[in-house]
């Protein structure tokens, strides 16, 4: 069983504090698109394994966190050995939509979905899971900004969403003379030119809101001042279940460049209803 927790991630940050994450994963021939760059931050902040020199100790230190790593057409990116899952998104700016594709906002990882791939399922003995969406803004090679986010902070129960596909589901099979098949996207319609062999896809594209623009209501502070900002966002409940240990460290922090507080969050099922969390951030 692991024990790396989004605390641990942020100490492992806050000792390390590294910018230029393509410049740095480059320089050390890990890196074949940009685009990995942040992928592979999140996975050794969660690892602690960020400074190692060694592939094989690397590769040794994820085996031992993680059960999971995914691919770009499934959900999630990484899944923590009894712990947390994992979703990594990369922005180039705070002010953009983060787009989800095909699967809709979780608030947790559930094994049923059927948009996880069987390896997923069967990594580990699981039923559901909680969700990080770890969502980082990379501009000129540096990391700017790192939302470390639960999903069940976020996003709505799936049956808010479900319905909502569902019933667009419904409305499409409902249109007459056109020949449909199952699947997992909202349609499919074959045999639409004459000859038969041209078929439709019809997929849903999901798309939701940075958690900067979603959590404005807690006036989160913008220093300019600082280059790396990062922000972690979890209910009360949650953070309590981490170990003692961890939250100790994090407490006892003196330093002006990391603080943890207590917020009301709205909740993503009921707004008019507050729930108490934790928001920590650290600057540099």
């Amino acid at each position: 069983m692991s024990n790396a927790n989004i605390i641990q991630a942020i100490k492992a940050i806050a000792e390390n504090p590294i910018r230029d994450v393509v410049t740095y994963y480059r320089s050390h021939n890990r890196i074949n698109v940009v685009g990995d760059s942040l992928e592979l931050f999140i996975k050794d902040i969660f690892a602690n394994t960020l400074l190692s020199q060694s592939e094989e100790a690397r590769l040794a230190a994820y085996e031992n966190v993680y059960s999971y790593f995914g691919n770009a057409n499934n959900p999630p990116d990484l899944m923590i050995t009894c712990g947390d899952a994992i979703e990594v998104k990369k922005l180039s700016s705070e002010s953009s939509q983060i787009a989800l594709n095909s699967s809709y906002p979780s608030a947790k990882l559930f094994a049923d979905s059927p948009m996880i791939t069987n390896a997923c399922r069967t990594c580990e003995t699981w039923t559901e899971k909680d969700l990080i969406y770890a969502i980082g803004c990379v501009k000129h090679e540096k990391l700017r900004s790192l939302w470390l986010v639960y999903g069940d902070c976020y996003a709505a129960s799936r049956e808010v969403y479900e319905n909502v596909k569902q019933r667009i589901i419904t409305g499409i099979a409902s249109i007459q003379d056109f020949e449909f098949s199952i699947t997992n996207e909202l349609g499919r319609v074959n045999k639409i030119d004459p000859l038969g062999i041209t078929s439709l896809r019809i997929r849903g594209m999901w798309q939701i809101d940075h958690p900067r623009k979603a959590f404005q209501y807690l006036n989160i502070p913008d220093d300019p001042n600082f280059s790396l900002k990062v922000t972690a966002l979890l209910k009360e409940e949650k953070y309590l279940s981490f170990p003692l240990k961890d939250r100790e460290w994090l407490e006892a922090s003196t330093s002006h460049h990391l603080k943890v507080t207590n917020v009301k969050i709205k909740s993503p099922d009921n707004p008019v209803k507050l729930l108490p969390a934790k928001l920590i951030r650290y600057q540099v």
